[in-house]
């Protein structure tokens, strides 16, 4: 019979990895097309060695036309959502516009600068406006704007490098876009363990999002294809 070390549990009884820290560590992406862009990322959150939720959304909303790929800590992550969703409110409220993609990312690099010494947090911005359209920004921890025509963060990232390198193009249609992007969370989620469940993505356009969620045996073939 196999004896549990009494450090596997706490001192009421539950397993020590419940007081770890719930983490969404993770693949997240997002890539520019023709018309718009695409967000997308797996669905799997663990504490510790622990897989807290197969199924968790990592693409949050923060208006109808930005939405953000969350990574790290999931609390922090959360906290500093709901801290720049409120921020764009009101300047909604009192320009009477909405805001746009590069502001919601200034907003966004404030509040990572400001809190900078207390967060484990890394996020892609994403959305379309009226003014530039389609856009990706990454804001490192250190408090800095950049954007790009396609970024991925999270340890599942680490996996794909190569992938994304050589599929990777400028000025993709949607359906090319969607296909680069599932086919990239697919090999990561069979790669990084702290990479799976399901994978969901975004399409953002002047219409808004319309979101899609492939479970990971319908792409199966096709990574093992790539993997051969």
């Amino acid at each position: 019979m196999t004896v549990m070390s009494s450090k596997a549990h706490d001192a009421y009884g539950a397993p020590a990895c419940f007081d770890e820290e719930l983490m969404t560590g993770t693949t997240i992406m997002a890539c520019e097309f023709e018309g718009g862009v695409m967000i997308g990322a797996d669905s799997r959150t663990s504490s510790g060695t622990y897989i807290a939720n197969r199924a968790a959304d990592k693409l949050s909303k923060v208006t109808d036309y930005i939405y953000c790929c969350r990574s790290g800590s999931a609390a922090d992550t959360q906290a500093v959502l709901d801290i720049v969703a409120y921020q764009l409110d009101f300047y909604r409220n009192e320009t009477n516009e909405e805001p746009t993609v590069e502001i919601a990312a200034n907003v966004f690099r404030d509040v990572y600068y400001r809190y900078r010494d207390q967060l484990q947090v890394g996020l892609i911005i994403a959305g379309w406006d009226k003014v530039k359209g389609g856009q990706v920004y990454t804001i490192p921890l250190g408090g800095m704007v950049i954007r790009q025509k396609f970024a991925m963060g999270g340890s599942g990232s680490t996996f794909v490098f190569g992938f994304t390198d050589t599929n990777f193009k400028e000025n993709m249609t949607e359906a090319e876009c969607k296909n680069f992007l599932t086919r990239a969370i697919g090999l990561a989620i069979s790669r990084d363990g702290s990479s799976g469940g399901v994978v969901r993505l975004g399409q953002i356009s002047d219409k808004g999002i319309c979101r899609d969620c492939i479970k990971y045996c319908d792409i199966s073939d096709s990574i093992e294809a790539v993997l051969a």
